[in-house]
């Protein structure tokens, strides 16, 4: 009985503990007309644009360039065992512009921008600069999630685009330098795979990462234990649920996105 009774708490708990995920969730979104009304309010927005966009490029970059490195190496013996390695350009560009680039740099920003914004906000609660922010008439999701909501939902993509950019030139670079795939070949082959809609794939995919991302970490920190212990185990709650979040969300938003070409375009967007 004792198994069920604490397997009932645990079930309620998670409950509660999602119930309260939603309502911060909308009442972040309620104040995002307002947070883009003054300039003052840009400003702070502007700050995390530049805390969680620029900053994140070299993280990014060396995430892209190895991610396409790595395939190219991991496939190029077996399309020249079969006569294929003039394919290379497409199997490299659409794997990293669809899948590779942006979930493996989904993954590192979680851990970068996420841990980051869990442990500045839960350093804050802990010492009671939330509190304080209540104390003088202003909404802390309104100052201080916000602005990090926009800024991962804008900055997100255009990293990713980053990172495919560098993955695409890692794989050329081993493919053609290291394992004698012709240039021309590589680029024709990538020309004829690669539509529109594979360059827009990943992007709009990452939009909503940058959303899930951007409302795990705050609310972790909002609600972060007291201590130093308190903020640690909430950056590594945030991590893993915001990389569940965006490995869950890539397989449904793949299969949305994929029918809905399909639908739209009469054509499944396909090696």
């Amino acid at each position: 009985m004792d198994v069920i009774a604490n397997l009932g708490q645990a079930t309620v708990r998670r409950i509660n503990l999602f119930g309260d995920f939603c309502r911060f969730s909308g009442r972040a979104f309620a104040w995002i007309p307002n947070g883009l009304s003054s300039w003052r309010k840009l400003r702070l927005l502007a700050q995390q644009f530049y805390e969680i966009g620029t900053k994140s490029i070299p993280v990014v970059m060396i995430t892209g360039v190895f991610v396409g490195m790595v395939l190219a190496v991991q496939v190029s013996q077996q399309f020249k065992s079969v006569g294929l390695e003039a394919q290379m350009g497409a199997i490299v560009n659409l794997s990293v512009l669809r899948e590779l680039g942006p979930v493996l740099a989904g993954i590192m920003l979680a851990g970068r921008v996420g841990g980051g914004l869990t442990a500045e906000l839960g350093t804050m609660r802990v010492t009671e600069q939330i509190d304080a922010l209540r104390a003088m008439g202003a909404d802390p999701i309104r100052v201080l999630v916000v602005p990090r909501l926009i800024a991962c939902t804008v900055m997100i993509p255009i990293l990713v685009l980053y990172a495919d950019f560098m993955g695409i030139w890692g794989g050329y670079v081993v493919s053609v330098h290291v394992y004698g795939v012709d240039s021309t070949d590589f680029w024709r082959f990538a020309e004829r795979s690669v539509l529109m809609f594979d360059i827009f794939f990943g992007p709009i995919k990452c939009f909503f990462f940058g959303i899930a991302l951007s409302l795990i970490s705050c609310h972790k920190g909002f609600r972060c234990a007291p201590g130093a212990a308190g903020v640690g185990r909430a950056c590594t709650e945030a991590f893993v649920a915001s990389a569940m979040a965006i490995l869950c969300l890539n397989f449904f938003l793949g299969m949305l996105l994929t029918t809905l070409a399909i639908r739209i375009w009469g054509f499944t967007p396909i090696l």
